[in-house]
């Protein structure tokens, strides 16, 4: 038995595997009425537990899947580079499936920072997928940048990749090891905070999932830039669909300068809170309130 067998599901739901392009999926659902899907963020420990206080909030009236993206927690991590097409893929088909689950019910879905864009995505190629998006924390409206290289197009140094990732010293993997020390995971969330107060619960989970085979395959992609989009701009653009953008006040995660580009749009919605990166972890209740004043918002849109 190695390590990923050890692992526990960070919630306590329901436990799906979906086979996907990218290897299998881990879904976790819970709860029961209208569906909602939940996509954590991305960095080097990530996995559903970030998105766990929205997870058990909405089981009390959803249907709540959450998911474990390629690479991540107790989905398939295979040995090799991950890409966006992979990350938007893994959306697309959990979307679709609880979709298949909920014939003729909207389907609402909530991204987490670098996740936000693959949610983006997949709402612009596929369109009536999603009856609103969420965007928490989202990356992609940094002041002073400009994302509107051809579609597709990412911020992929790929000399940085090919020395991450070639035989012999192992760079990536030593480099993984260090960010994935339990005193730097607790550094890196205390700056997603913007404090010393952290959820204890998802540090630990964190730290936990370091040692699965294959672990650093995803998070060296994202050191890469393999998974940030350089046209992202283009696709905020192009939704149609009710957004609603939510972000905090503190921490390193609050230049949104770049949201003059769709703050004024009609179906775009905006709310600042007084919180670090992630506010549900904070104030779950006037997160909650937000988001059911958006949806609400939402359904009265023409």
């Amino acid at each position: 038995m190695d390590e990923s067998d050890r692992l526990p599901k960070p919630l306590n739901a329901d436990l799906h595997m979906l086979n996907g392009t990218a290897g299998a999926v881990a879904v976790y659902a819970g709860g029961s009425g209208p569906p909602v899907v939940l996509v954590h963020s991305i960095n080097a420990l990530a996995s559903a537990a970030e998105v766990r206080p929205l997870f058990d909030a909405l089981r009390q009236g959803n249907s709540v899947y959450a998911i474990d993206l390629p690479g991540y927690g107790l989905s398939e991590r295979l040995p090799r580079a991950y890409s966006v097409a992979d990350m938007c893929n893994a959306v697309r088909l959990v979307a679709q499936w609880v979709a298949h689950m909920h014939p003729s019910q909207p389907l609402q879905a909530i991204g987490v920072s670098l996740s936000c864009e693959f949610l983006a995505r997949e709402a612009m190629q596929t369109p009536g997928l999603f009856n609103t998006i969420a965007l928490v924390s989202p990356t992609g409206f940094r002041g002073g940048k400009t994302l509107r290289q051809p579609h597709g197009s990412t911020l992929f140094m790929a000399g940085f990749d090919r020395f991450l990732r070639r035989p012999g010293p192992a760079w990536g993997r030593f480099l993984f090891r260090q960010l994935s020390r339990p005193s730097v995971v607790r550094y890196f969330l205390r700056r997603t905070w913007g404090g010393q107060q952290i959820d204890e619960t998802l540090w630990a989970y964190a730290v936990r999932t370091a040692h699965v085979p294959h672990a650093e395959q995803a998070p060296l992609s994202f050191l890469s830039g393999g998974l940030f989009s350089a046209d992202i701009h283009n696709v905020y653009e192009s939704l149609n669909l009710p957004v609603w953008v939510v972000h905090g006040t503190r921490g390193d995660f609050t230049d949104y300068c770049a949201l003059a580009l769709v703050r004024d749009r009609p179906h775009w919605h905006v709310t600042v809170m007084q919180t670090g990166a992630m506010p549900y972890f904070e104030d779950i209740d006037a997160f909650m309130a937000a988001y059911r004043s958006f949806l609400s918002r939402a359904a009265t849109r023409p």
